[in-house]
């Protein structure tokens, strides 16, 4: 799977979560919310930073294969 592109909308990928993550880790974050994804983190590879739309709240250091990017239908 690929990075969504910068500056495009995603959400939380919660179907590839291990079982039970969602419910313990994730579901309070991201459950129902939108995200515009900054990318990845130059010097800690594999994470990234977004903005969570709506809010402006910024959320840094989470897995960059956590996120799907959201097609035009779903925006």
């Amino acid at each position: 799977m690929t990075d969504p592109r910068v500056n495009s909308l995603v959400k939380f990928d919660k179907d590839d979560c291990p079982e039970g993550h969602w419910e313990d880790y994730y579901k309070d974050v991201f459950e129902d919310k939108v995200f515009i994804y900054l990318g990845e983190i130059p010097n800690m590879k594999w994470h990234c930073s977004l903005i969570e739309r709506g809010t402006g709240k910024l959320l840094v250091g989470y897995h960059t294969d956590d996120f799907i990017e959201l097609t035009e239908d779903d925006v």
